[in-house]
């Protein structure tokens, strides 16, 4: 198995409040990921140490030679680290992918800086295609993220 770790910091106009209500809420991550196209069986729950946790299944939309498209569906389970300042989504995807994401938020005048972590874990031969996709969403999500909270 091979491991890649990506991290990305950037600057937002809302205060962390807003923009951890924002990432909370899984419908949000249409269009967040620019491969995300659906989100489906949204369980609030407890974590095992009490924490608020949320269970659901994210559609990957991914297209081949633009008229073909495979549907990845992955579980993700996300975590509240710290209320209103950090949170961590684990990943499982077919084909053995795994990942762990954390958010962490800061106040930076009258805005936020967004500390985004990705550790990732997939077979080796994979590696070159995972982490190229995880660079490019990680990419994405932060110009996305910046352009909501610039509302």
């Amino acid at each position: 198995m091979a491991v890649a770790h990506l991290a990305h910091s950037w600057h937002v106009d809302s205060a962390p409040e807003t923009v951890f209500a924002h990432l909370t809420a899984p419908e949000n991550y249409i269009g967040l990921s620019p491969l995300i196209v659906a989100v489906r069986d949204v369980r609030p729950g407890t974590g095992e140490r009490g924490e608020p946790v949320t269970d659901y299944v994210a559609v990957e939309r991914f297209r081949f030679l633009k008229v073909l498209h495979w549907d990845n569906l992955i579980r993700v389970r996300m975590r509240v680290v710290a209320p209103g300042t950090a949170l961590r989504q684990s990943v499982v995807s077919p084909g053995g992918v795994r990942l762990e994401w954390t958010v962490r938020l800061t106040p930076d005048g009258a805005g936020a800086t967004i500390d985004d972590q990705m550790e990732i874990t997939m077979a080796a031969p994979m590696r070159g295609f995972v982490t190229g996709q995880a660079r490019s969403v990680q990419l994405h999500r932060a110009a996305e993220l910046t352009r909501r909270m610039a509302r």
